[in-house]
């Protein structure tokens, strides 16, 4: 079994801002069942309630070296993973993490986030070097903590504890990449040779995610298409070549999702439990829904739900464009999400106006999310890119039919339908436009209307389906052992 640090700027349950605290915390857990020997390490946010989760000091202030500021101490304080014994390490350093926000306050990123996340993972390392713990694998999410591999490359090379180590950068989304100040190398302190076009530099500037994955051992993605996407500049932002060099080290492995708290089975936020055997509930909870935002309670209307962050990511800018069409069509459309602020004025506005059709909450309410995932009948995710995907996951397991682009996960996970052959999961389209999206639905709504025998079958299929993290956890394994097999130690056995 293998001794692995988890090291993330988010943890679910503890710190979460979107997909990746799920991700992390999931991946976690299931390594954990599979017998491997786990720590994690994430800062103490001051959003992290101490007492409710029964966090520890762990020895005395932790003196972290960070170049030109000096030793910052940290007060480090313990905790266990909820469900597991796996033990989490939570960084206290109240400059940097005592504020309400885990990345920005009011829309703006925090103007020291290079100085903060480098400390993350400065302190991840001098946690593990302290303890005398010596982990085989370093798996390090995003650029939040891609300076980790940097760190174990060049401070930490010949450190007892931390040289044998192989390192793991996972991508989770392509679009951030921690760009900074060239200052930032004073306080990185690795040696301004590193600061060149094939480590840290980026146009006159620090790029940790490209310094990242320039010196981890090895790279993945989370899904198997973003991992070929992201060779190409549209998915890049920049750094497709940099990907290119390491293409060979490159995998894609898709992201599972929490059965646990998306079953329609057992989900204690919606207003009936039904299964593929008996979708009796699944009528219940389209009337729950169309009763609770004031739609018609009509079961013969069609009824379209979005679950998501209101940004052009996402594709709702999409949405937006084909929405007064879709109504048109005869749809009610349910939509629940925040982001951009374009979207809430329009979104709310268009629901003042067709209140019969259309219904939106700004902002994000996890149980209304259940209750239009397990409520509609088709779900709208039409993303310009998406790394992964776990609502369209969710989506199928509810037997709300997804209509997504297919990009990235939502590729590897939704199957088109075909009329010929009677296969499919749901509908897809490859044109990232208000046109490509508004024909896909009425694809959808003439099969609805006209073949209840069809969507009897894909709704059964769909709800089939599984992507489960013990399944994930396996193909980390086997990266893992790639890994420490071109690890220093690993060439040397």
């Amino acid at each position: 079994m293998l001794k692995i640090l988890m090291v993330a700027a988010e943890l679910a349950p503890f710190a979460k801002e979107g997909g990746l605290a799920d991700a992390v915390g999931s991946l976690t857990k299931a390594l954990s069942l599979r017998g491997h020997g786990i720590r994690a390490v994430i800062p103490l946010y001051g959003r992290i309630d101490r007492g409710a989760w029964r966090l520890r000091p762990a020895g005395p202030p932790l003196p972290v070296p960070m170049g030109r500021l000096g030793h910052l101490a940290c007060t480090v304080f313990e905790g266990r993973l909820p469900g597991t014994g796996v033990p989490v390490s939570f960084v206290d350093y109240d400059p940097f993490y005592g504020r309400r926000g885990i990345y920005q306050e009011d829309g703006e990123g925090y103007p020291d986030n290079g100085e903060r996340f480098v400390l993350l993972s400065r302190a991840a390392l001098e946690i593990v070097r302290r303890d005398g713990w010596r982990p085989d694998i370093v798996h390090v999410h995003d650029w939040h903590t891609a300076a980790v591999p940097v760190l174990l490359n060049t401070l930490y090379r010949d450190d007892g504890t931390l040289s044998a180590a192989a390192s793991v950068l996972t991508l989770h989304n392509l679009l951030q990449q921690g760009v900074f100040d060239k200052g930032l190398m004073e306080i990185l302190g690795v040696g301004w040779e590193h600061f060149q076009l094939r480590g840290l530099e980026f146009f006159d500037r620090v790029n940790l995610l490209k310094g990242g994955i320039y010196h981890a051992t090895r790279i993945n993605t989370v899904s198997p298409t973003y991992a070929r996407e992201i060779l190409q500049p549209e998915f890049a932002y920049g750094i497709e070549g940099v990907i290119r060099d390491r293409a060979s080290d490159l995998l894609g492995i898709l992201n599972g999702a929490d059965y646990g708290e998306w079953d329609p089975e057992t989900d204690r936020f919606i207003a009936a439990a039904y299964s593929a055997a008996d979708l009796r509930g699944k009528a219940l909870c389209k009337k729950d829904l169309q009763g609770f935002l004031g739609l018609p309670e009509d079961p013969a209307v069609p009824l379209a739900g979005v679950v998501s962050r209101l940004v052009r990511q996402k594709g709702i800018d999409l949405v937006a464009d084909a929405l007064p069409r879709i109504l048109d069509l005869g749809v009610q459309v349910a939509l629940v999400g925040s982001g951009e602020p374009w979207a809430h004025t329009f979104f709310e506005g268009l629901a003042r106006e067709r209140p019969d059709r259309f219904a939106c909450r700004i902002g994000y309410d996890e149980a209304l999310a259940h209750r239009i995932i397990a409520g509609a009948d088709f779900f709208l995710m039409p993303s310009r890119f998406e790394p992964c995907g776990l609502t369209q996951m969710y989506a199928m397991r509810y037997g709300t039919l997804p209509i997504v682009r297919a990009t990235g996960g939502l590729r590897d996970t939704v199957e088109n339908y075909d009329d010929g052959t009677l296969s499919g999961t749901g509908f897809t389209f490859d044109d990232a436009t208000a046109d490509a999206l508004l024909d896909t639905i009425r694809r959808a709504l003439r099969i609805w209307g006209s073949r209840p025998e069809a969507v009897a079958g894909l709704i059964r299929r769909a709800m089939a389906k599984r992507f489960t993290w013990e399944a994930a956890a396996r193909r980390y394994e086997d990266l893992y052992g790639e890994a420490i097999e071109r690890s220093p130690e690993g060439q040397g056995r």
